[in-house]
């Protein structure tokens, strides 16, 4: 029998009306888009068209959300011109050919993945990277698209070569061109901000309003595309075209590939795999939740996979989820992918016979459109709030922005990674250590800097709130003997594993040698509250051994037979509880 999606067999009637309507306000939206992307890409227009089609379907077939809307978006597109320019020139063949191969690497990765079921790889990308990246990508991609709002020539890898060569340009600025671009750019803001609100006072539906104001980069197009051609300022102000777009659908093809044109693209492909994936999933889970609906993260690899896939035999380049068509989507009502599904179709009646309405369509608008859609991207907010939270985590949200903006979408990313994998391992490394006592009356134990507990005499008490393994089992050590020395009359050391989920080799030999010394020394190492998994691989050491007796089930009975011992006595520490 073949595979026939859930959504499909369980389809209701009552669904269809709002399918299609999503569809067709989609397409709207995604043709500017497209063309768009294709652009900031730096690959022939049609691209764009061409991956808004096979993708989405191939994504309908195997997905797991309802409303998520595939296709071009900024980042992965600006990825995929930062991984290509070193290696062919602009809207060559050679380019254009990577580019597929791009999409086709990238989607058999993500298959990959959903195969083996590894839609966890999404946490190794904390959120300050992410938003580091898109926010620093956001940056990077508006002021590469100020060149074509001023009508010049000028090039950069980085934002810094970018303004410089801006600055020299400026003298050439094509006022038409300008003029064009800068009123678009604030045509689409007023938009985006007041058109809703204004045609609600109107009286017109909230909901069709709040749809009119995202549609608006169409109405743009439609209007700048329809002076270009009356006014032929092509020809008389030298405003730059997008020019003929081929007719007809794409022909499927594999891309040309060997193994030394693979070599230089495996790794963008998996940071576009990676970063598409963990941009999807956070879109769809944000708009499942609003219907009570799950979202299966290897399943989203598997339908990533596939559009991605199907983009590159089709003449397309790297696809993901984008947010700002997603939630057009869901807003216009979407139930199930055949809103998706039927926005493919329109496009492809598109490219089949209206692509020479877009001969006259100016760079200007399309840079336009852009720079307004990534700039609400540049995620200020979270930099606030990680900045009042954990300074760690704003440090690697601007490392990542910084190294992005500086050398590339590539190197930003993996600083990012990097510092947030360091600053774990710091932290780890510098593990909280608490000597603990009881709390009057209880069988609670908290840190005696912290709060009025009760400590036994000759008894030290250590809780470690972290694993131990080879970078921090000395740091305990070091500790535990410093707390000895404060200390004269210690008899035993209660180590508290409350805490501690896992011993590696090194910590194990850590812990070995200690009480051993502590044994020359007259006392005692003693544990409590060990774990399970942790218990059953210290039995069957030398340690475990050793330690028969002195592992206790609770603090509490640690603390009651050091009290036994001690003949009854116990001090209290009077520090005021926190």
């Amino acid at each position: 029998m073949p595979f026939v999606p859930s959504w499909m067999r369980g389809y209701q009637r009552s669904w269809l009306s709002g399918d299609l309507v999503a569809g067709v306000i989609v397409t709207v939206m995604l043709i500017p888009q497209s063309l768009a992307y294709a652009l900031l890409a730096g690959l022939p227009p049609e691209m764009g068209l061409y991956a808004s089609i096979l993708p989405i379907m191939a994504y309908a077939l195997l997905g797991s959300s309802m409303t998520l809307a595939v296709g071009p978006v900024a980042v992965a597109s600006l990825m995929t011109a930062s991984a290509l320019q070193p290696l062919a020139a602009v809207g060559s063949a050679d380019y254009v050919g990577q580019a597929m191969l791009l999409s086709l690497l990238s989607g058999g990765m993500l298959l990959l993945f959903g195969v083996l079921r590894l839609g966890f790889l999404a946490h190794f990308l904390s959120h300050p990277v992410i938003s580091g990246f898109i926010s620093g990508s956001a940056i990077l991609i508006a002021v590469g698209q100020l060149k074509h709002l001023l009508g010049v020539k000028a090039g950069g890898s980085n934002v810094l070569d970018m303004a410089l060569q801006l600055a020299h340009a400026v003298p050439h600025t094509n006022g038409v061109t300008l003029g064009m671009g800068a009123g678009c750019v604030l045509f689409l803001l007023l938009a985006r901000k007041s058109l809703a609100p204004c045609l609600v006072r109107a009286g017109v539906d909230a909901r069709l309003a709040d749809l009119a104001s995202k549609l608006a980069p169409m109405l743009a197009v439609v209007v700048s595309t329809a002076l270009v051609a009356a006014l032929r300022w092509d020809e008389t102000a030298g405003v730059s075209i997008v020019g003929a777009v081929p007719q007809g659908l794409p022909v499927l093809a594999f891309p040309p590939m060997s193994v030394a044109a693979i070599g230089p693209l495996w790794l963008p492909a998996l940071l576009i795999s990676l970063v598409g994936f963990v941009e999807s999933v956070s879109v769809a889970q944000s708009l499942a939740l609003k219907r009570q609906q799950r979202i299966q993260p290897n399943r989203e690899l598997l339908g990533l996979g596939a559009a991605n896939v199907a983009s590159a035999l089709s003449g397309g380049f790297p696809v993901t989820g984008g947010f700002a068509r997603s939630v057009v989507n869901f807003s216009a009502g979407a139930n199930t992918p055949l809103a998706g599904v039927v926005s493919a179709v329109l496009m492809g009646m598109v490219i089949a016979a209206l692509t020479g309405l877009f001969h006259y369509l100016p760079h200007a608008v399309l840079a336009a459109t852009i720079v307004v859609a990534v700039v609400s991207l540049i995620d200020v907010q979270t930099l606030r709030e990680a900045w009042r939270y954990d300074r760690a985590d704003a440090l690697s949200l601007l490392a990542t922005a910084g190294g992005v903006m500086a050398w590339g979408v590539e190197v930003g990313i993996l600083m990012g990674v990097g510092l947030s994998l360091g600053t774990l391992v710091w932290r780890s490394s510098h593990p909280h250590i608490a000597v603990v006592g009881r709390v009057p009356g209880t069988e609670h134990f908290r840190n005696v800097a912290r709060h009025a507990v009760a400590t036994e005499p000759g008894l030290i008490a250590v809780r470690v709130d972290e694993s131990l393994y080879f970078a921090n089992s000395e740091v305990l050590q070091d500790t535990v003997e410093g707390l000895i020395a404060s200390q004269p009359g210690t008899r035993h050391v209660l180590l508290v594993c409350s805490a501690i989920n896992q011993i590696d080799a090194t910590a194990l030999g850590v812990l070995t040698d200690l009480e051993s010394s502590l044994a020359r020394r007259g006392m005692a190492l003693w544990l409590s509250e060990v774990k399970g998994p942790v218990l059953d691989r210290l039995q069957n050491t030398a340690l475990g051994q050793r330690l028969q007796g002195r592992v206790f089930l609770s603090t509490h009975q640690a603390f009651e037979f050091a009290h036994q011992q001690a003949g009854g006595h116990s001090s209290v520490k009077n520090l005021p509880a926190t």
